[in-house]
């Protein structure tokens, strides 16, 4: 704008009407453009150019800003397509793994006939260094078949993950098989030999548990899978436990250790889990 309110713009804007004055009073007086007409053309000419010049130049300036406004309202449309698309894919990502889930726990039930279990949502996680705990929003009042201390705690999978400790009406606590207090008898590789699965302090930070006191005709590698024996009635047999990681020899030199990493990461992305509240024993 500045460019234009120059003295000489405002000078030249002046003759143009004063030229456009005479140009009407020399019409009128003598019923044709005459000579001072003709003159008046003349000097109008240059004006005419930058009057039509600025002309187009704000029409060019009208039409610059009505496509970027344009432009932005397409913008903004495609913005809100997009986070509609988006929403769509993460409801249908979540009905795809709540259907997978289910597919999985109806397998594991069709495979363990003598199972019953009871779903239930994971409430929180304890947050303790000495210890790996969490509740969940199920206890003896609000499920369908009691949930009691000592029952089961695994995946859709099957993987067992703890063990219920604490049970009140409607939660439960559950030691995750990291916890020092748990322990579990289990068979390890080709199962010919029974052990021994616990949690151990030192091992708990890195997310393992050990396999203690491994007798020596008990052929044990890594890589091997440790699944539950059944040993005291406590867990059903078979429960997929963990793999083993690495097995080594005490400071001592007498006797083996094994460490082994759970088959499921024991953290909070556990979100919903299944309580067996019995099993058959026979099978």
């Amino acid at each position: 704008m500045k460019t234009f309110l120059t003295k000489k713009t405002i000078f030249i804007a002046a003759i143009a009407v004063l030229v456009a004055i005479i140009t009407i009073v020399s019409v009128n007086l003598f019923n044709s453009g005459g000579p001072v007409t003709g003159l008046a053309n003349a000097v109008s000419k240059p004006v005419k150019k930058v009057v039509l010049s600025i002309a187009q130049s704000f029409e060019s300036i009208y039409n610059s800003i009505y496509r970027y406004e344009e432009l932005q309202n397409n913008y903004e449309e495609a913005l809100r397509d997009i986070a509609t698309i988006e929403l769509a894919n993460r409801e249908s990502s979540d009905l795809l793994r709540e259907v997978n889930r289910l597919r999985n726990l109806l397998g594991f039930i069709e495979r363990n006939a003598g199972y019953v279990t009871e779903e239930a949502e994971v409430e929180n996680w304890g947050s303790s260094n000495w210890a790996s705990t969490f509740t969940i929003k199920k206890g003896y009042a609000n499920s369908v078949t009691p949930i009691t201390r000592g029952d089961s705690v695994i995946t859709e999978y099957g993987v067992l993950i703890g063990q219920i400790t604490e049970v009140s009406a409607t939660t439960s606590t559950v030691i995750s098989v990291l916890d020092t207090t748990f322990a579990a008898g289990a068979f390890v590789g080709d199962g010919e030999g029974a052990v021994t699965v616990k949690g151990d302090f030192s091992l708990m930070s890195s997310g393992q548990l050990m396999i203690n006191y491994i007798g020596e005709d008990i052929v044990v590698l890594p890589g091997d899978t440790v699944v539950t024996s059944g040993a005291g009635g406590v867990f059903p047999v078979g429960l997929v436990i963990g793999e083993v990681v690495e097995v080594s020899r005490h400071s001592s030199g007498i006797g083996r250790y094994a460490t082994v990493k759970p088959m499921r990461s024991i953290d909070n992305s556990i979100l919903d889990v299944y309580v067996i509240t019995s099993f058959d024993t026979t099978g």
